[in-house]
């Protein structure tokens, strides 16, 4: 890199001036001895800017030329200094005139000035930069030159490009964006991330995330901890999250990138903190989870066919279909048969202690004991209605031992194992006969039957029933 030019010639200086261009070597003048450190301290700061610099006396001849525009054009502050103008060297005749008239009218014009023209580098190529040149004041007011910063017009492109990047996340983006600090506490929000967070941009700033999450706040901060240490991981994260401000306190996906932010600045980078750009993706969770529930319920109604087609009796079928009904959707069922006068009889059952299969009861459609379901048990509600009944204990019994005694008291009056909350029955139909109930049951560890649990149950109910009522006729009850 070509070092800064240490004589430059003094701007409004017009006596030394003459037609033959001046030169770089003109001598200091008086006392400028004594500023001979204030001189290379200025060389030192001009020569390490990033943008290329040159200056013009008010005759338009050229007094300094940095180190960054010999690195873009080529031409030496040697071959620059005391020349005027850019003609026959730094730009094509056609060119000259407008790039000259556009930089020494801002002599006489106040303000900065920004302009595009193109230059010549010294191999001969040309170069399109844009430039910033304002007029240099001498001692009595006048103007005593013009100083011009230019760079590459694609490299201000980048930058402006990059600017405007930012401000657009931070504006328009359709993503959150929350820019975290080193002390993992965000500094800027953008207005998208400020009504997922339900806050204000400005209450954000500076808060702890415990003060905004509830749930899910020790795996953001571990994952920034990461991006702070290691850098991006190499795709998004789906992090599980519930809002302070969330009254219902549900729990949200966030599809999460991260983007680690550090100083271009320094020789090592030192992380500044973390760009956390998020999506809300929890309805789309949502319908892959239930899309997901659905293949797996409807294979193992396919594996229980087949399994069923089997066995060597139809009660034995109607035990197995159940076996596979249960898994990821209750923790106990119950198989009743009605009789003649509707009467339903337990036939099968899982234990009421540890899971385990469902067992046929021996003997107990031939003694003809029924269950003894108390008025309006959701049982008899089902075979009357011929329909699904679902019922619940109500809020979960989270209060200690005491709650735990009321839930177990609920499920005793249902003649239901200890520890139920939760009850689906559905009326065993076949051949437009009733011919049973059929009851799932679970515990405190799992969500009330919805809908499309119920929608389930009716289809291991028609499998279920086909079984009894096939036992019925080959005389196996």
């Amino acid at each position: 890199m070509q070092p800064f030019d240490a004589q430059p010639k003094p701007l409004g200086d017009d006596s030394g001036n003459d037609d033959s261009g001046g030169s770089a070597g003109v001598p200091a003048p008086a006392g400028a001895e004594g500023h001979e450190g204030d001189e290379q301290l200025l060389a030192a700061l001009l020569d390490g800017m990033e943008a290329g610099l040159c200056a013009f006396d008010r005759a338009g001849v050229i007094t300094h030329w940095n180190a960054e525009a010999a690195r873009i054009l080529g031409w030496t502050a040697e071959d620059a200094v005391g020349r005027r103008g850019f003609a026959g060297w730094a730009a094509r005749s056609s060119d000259v005139a407008e790039a000259e008239e556009r930089l020494l009218g801002a002599m006489d014009s106040p303000g900065r000035h920004v302009h595009e023209f193109a230059l010549l580098t010294k191999d001969g190529r040309r170069v399109l930069v844009r430039t910033q040149s304002a007029a240099v004041q001498g001692a009595d007011g006048r103007p005593a030159g013009v100083y011009c910063a230019f760079s590459e017009v694609h490299v201000q492109i980048d930058l402006e490009r990059s600017i405007a990047l930012s401000e657009a996340l931070f504006t328009d983006a359709s993503w959150g964006v929350v820019l975290i600090d080193a002390d993992l506490r965000p500094a800027v929000v953008n207005a998208k991330a400020a009504r997922m967070l339900q806050t204000g941009r400005d209450e954000v700033l500076g808060r702890p995330l415990g003060d905004l999450l509830t749930q899910g706040v020790e795996e953001l901060e571990n994952a920034l901890q990461h991006v702070l240490a290691e850098g991006a991981p190499p795709a998004t994260a789906d992090l599980w999250l519930a809002l302070s401000g969330d009254q219902e306190h549900q729990r949200r996906c966030w599809r999460s990138g991260f983007v680690r932010l550090g100083s271009p600045l320094g020789e090592e980078p030192v992380p500044l903190g973390v760009g956390w750009l998020f999506l809300d993706i929890t309805r789309q969770k949502a319908t892959e989870t239930d899309a997901a529930q659905v293949r797996f319920r409807y294979q193992q109604l396919h594996r229980a066919d087949r399994a069923a087609a089997e066995c060597g009796s139809a009660l034995d079928a109607a035990a197995l279909q159940l076996d596979f009904a249960l898994a990821g959707f209750a923790d106990h069922a119950l198989l009743d048969l009605a009789d003649d006068a509707e009467r339903l009889i337990r036939i099968a059952a899982t234990p009421t202690g540890e899971p385990g299969p469902c067992e046929l009861t021996p003997g107990a459609a031939e003694s003809g004991i029924p269950v003894g379901y108390p008025p309006a048990h959701p049982a008899l509600q089902a075979l009357e209605r011929i329909g699904t009944v679902r019922t619940s204990y109500g809020p979960q019994p989270a209060g200690g031992d005491a709650a735990g005694t009321r839930a177990d008291a609920w499920a005793a009056d249902r003649r239901w194992p200890p520890g139920t909350v939760h009850g689906l029955v559905t009326v065993l139909r076949s051949r437009g006969r009733t011919v049973g109930a059929l009851t799932f049951l679970r515990g405190p560890g799992r969500r009330l039957f919805d809908r499309a649990d119920a929608a389930y149950a009716e289809d291991v109910a028609a499998r279920v029933a086909m079984a009894l009522d096939l036992a019925g006729l080959a005389g196996e009850r």
